[in-house]
């Protein structure tokens, strides 16, 4: 090999999450290792699996900024009907193509595009979303102003921010839970 040519740097090993509920409980999947990606944690999917419990079962969802997939994995195992898996990023979408291939479902169908392309479609009406964008992109307004137009009624939409992170509301959307741990904020909005 001549001393000019470059090497390509090897791609980081796949990362794991483990299935916390469900059919697939305890289940260890992997999931990209993309920059920004932070998987939400197994405590806080605990406390917002115990808030969506009896919506579940049936519910069409949509994981807005998928990454690892862990909030639509999480509720396909407990009984979601479907999930739109709606993923920017290549790698962590073909990622979680496999992972859903490996559970043999066909309940979950990845998306290839960014989530604001996605909610311009016709696609919905959908029964909860989960909307966990990449902090420093700054997308959860215009992201919830999109998704407005794509949820059933009496839809619930779960937000995770930073902790101090102001969410200004439209009088559209209403608060019906939220909780701090850690450095994040988790909310379950309605629409009023």
């Amino acid at each position: 090999m001549s001393r000019n040519r470059q090497r390509k740097a090897p791609q980081q090993p796949l990362s794991q999450l483990r299935i916390i509920g469900g059919d697939w409980r305890g289940r260890r999947l992997q999931f990209a290792p993309v920059e920004g990606l932070r998987p939400t944690g197994d405590r806080l999917r605990e406390t917002l699996f115990n808030w969506l419990q009896f919506r579940l079962p049936g519910a069409r969802c949509l994981d807005l900024f998928a990454g690892s997939g862990a909030l639509g994995l999480e509720a396909l195992s407990r009984g979601a009907a479907v999930v739109d898996f709606v993923e920017l990023n290549r790698r962590a979408a073909d990622t979680l193509r496999a992972q859903l291939q490996l559970l043999d479902t066909d309940r979950g169908t990845v998306h290839h595009q960014g989530a604001l392309d996605f909610l311009a479609g016709d696609r919905g009406p959908y029964d909860i979303a989960f909307l966990d964008p990449p902090f420093a992109a700054d997308l959860w307004q215009p992201s919830l102003a999109a998704l407005r137009q794509r949820l059933a009624p009496d839809a619930r939409v779960y937000v995770e921010t930073p902790r101090d992170t102001p969410l200004p509301l439209p009088e559209c959307w209403r608060v019906e839970k939220e909780k701090r741990a850690g450095q994040v904020c988790m909310r379950l909005l309605t629409l009023a």
